[in-house]
């Protein structure tokens, strides 16, 4: 394959396609038509002489040969990025850039309004867009450029991460409004006889409360484990069920809510990004915004 015979616009849309699995998905993302991506993907199909992707009911399955040259794609475009954004500085009205954050669902919950306001103000032009967290593949999410920026709880001690601290989030017992609790203090005891809803995205494991209670020789009941908190709330808001949830989000979602009667370690907010990225002018500009935004909750819950 000769480089000066290929169009380098069309591994963007390789990326792209991999990522999303969904050819309309891409189209709207890279602000282009179907047609258009449809026709990148026969060119890039016939440079490589391969399918690259096929379709399924999942969307866009990649290939062997897709899945062994992703890497070095991903790598490429992210020496290229860096390499355009070193040339000057980043300048946000004029940006179409698309920064991809890692959250789970409570961080977006609490950050998202705020920064998309920010970015209708002092960024017009470039777009957000959220994925979940996948802690095995964070690393080189963010090595690739498939990631910006991961806001997360985890700790990960890896050199090549850098990491910033924006705080802790205090821990409460929020329930719903027919709940007999009605504004009491709870103890000990009577935390262990109520029933619970637990929230993690993995099958299972332990969550900082059973952790710290088990330490104490106790153990709560699980009732229900979910996957996210937008959920726990709407089921804790319609059943007796008590969720173990950071206070800022027990507020904003109007729980009532008491204190915990056992300590429990407060839940960490870690800013973490790619030591490649660090004097990117975009990505520090971004990691700025989301800074500013949770250190301001954080200051608020202590």
């Amino acid at each position: 394959m000769r480089l000066d015979r290929v169009d380098l616009n069309l591994f963007i849309v390789f990326e792209a396609i991999y990522r999303e699995q969904s050819i309309s998905k891409v189209a709207a993302l890279l602000n282009l038509t179907q047609p258009a991506i449809s026709n990148a993907l026969a060119r890039l199909r016939r440079t490589f002489n391969d399918p690259l992707f096929v379709r399924s009911p999942q969307g866009m399955l990649p290939t062997a040969v897709a899945d062994n040259i992703i890497g070095d794609v991903r790598q490429a475009l992210t020496l290229l990025q860096q390499s355009v954004g070193t040339t000057g500085d980043f300048q946000p009205q004029l940006s179409k850039k698309t920064f991809k954050l890692g959250m789970n669902d409570l961080t977006e919950y609490l950050t998202l309004t705020e920064l998309m306001k920010t970015l209708q103000t002092e960024a017009p032009n470039a777009l957000l867009t959220c994925y979940y967290i996948d802690r095995k593949k964070a690393t080189e999410d963010l090595k690739s450029g498939a990631l910006d920026i991961l806001v997360d709880a985890a700790s990960y001690n890896v050199e090549e991460l850098h990491q910033s601290s924006l705080g802790k989030l205090n821990y409460v017992v929020a329930y719903g409004d027919h709940h007999p609790l009605n504004n009491q203090s709870l103890s000990l005891e009577d935390y262990l006889t109520q029933e619970h809803i637990h929230v993690s995205s993995r099958r299972g494991g332990k969550g900082q409360m059973d952790i710290a209670l088990q330490a104490l020789g106790h153990l709560r009941h699980i009732k229900m484990r979910v996957q996210n908190y937008q959920v726990a709330a709407k089921v804790v808001q319609q059943t007796q069920l008590l969720l173990t949830v950071p206070r800022l989000f027990a507020q904003a979602k109007g729980l009532r809510y008491c204190e915990l009667p056992f300590t429990v370690e407060p839940m960490p907010i870690n800013l973490y990004w790619h030591r490649s990225t660090t004097d990117d002018p975009a990505n520090l500009w971004m990691r700025e915004k989301i800074r500013n935004i949770l250190s301001l909750l954080v200051d608020k819950d202590t």
